[in-house]
């Protein structure tokens, strides 16, 4: 079940200069409950011992994490679920390797692969970028809230907005029927996180 609105994805360089930990006790504390663990440049052994740390602050707050494309460190550590890239296994593929009740996110960049991801099984999907963010610029222009609208509009399993999310944007990415909205650098970031 997606009881979450608010999906932060893990940067651990873009935690302005603060302990990693700290930021997300942070960020959990003023309510975040949800954290994607995405560390791609961490080798398999190091990810593992990570995710053993954040585990410990995702389970004061009784919160979901998901790690990044790795269905293999979900089983190994017990976390809640895994979140695809839009060119990783399809989530059907993927459901077969995870233990019964395990969530699947998937990243989509296009209606049709939005579509795609629900068929195959996904439990929610994240969709951008809505708005320009350097770490979104390679999968082209931003693509706009009346595209997200589309998007919301077309499907039947939860939506999050993603890409250059803000605190001003967010009410616009609601009004276009996104479920709730995922962010890297807004919260991690920020001056005041819990803010």
């Amino acid at each position: 079940m997606i009881d979450f609105r608010l999906y932060l994805i893990s940067d651990r360089n873009q935690c302005a200069g603060r302990s990693f930990m700290d930021t997300i006790g942070h960020a959990f504390a003023a309510g975040v409950r949800c954290l994607q663990i995405r560390e791609k440049d961490l080798p398999s052994n190091a990810l593992y011992w990570f995710v053993g740390e954040v585990q410990e602050i995702v389970k004061k707050y009784q919160s979901t994490l998901l790690i990044n494309d790795r269905a293999d460190i979900v089983q190994a550590t017990g976390a809640d679920g895994v979140h695809l890239p839009e060119t990783g296994l399809p989530p059907d593929v993927t459901r077969k390797c995870l233990p019964a009740g395990k969530l699947i996110g998937v990243s989509t960049h296009s209606l049709d692969r939005a579509l795609e991801a629900e068929d195959l099984g996904a439990d929610f999907v994240t969709f951008g970028p809505v708005f320009y963010t350097p770490s979104k610029a390679p999968y082209g222009d931003p693509l706009g809230l009346a595209t997200l609208a589309r998007v919301t509009a077309s499907m039947n399993i939860p939506v999050f907005a993603l890409g250059g999310i803000n605190p001003e944007n967010t009410v616009h990415c609601m009004d276009a029927g996104a479920h709730g909205v995922a962010a890297i650098s807004a919260i991690l970031a920020a001056s005041d996180v819990q803010k």
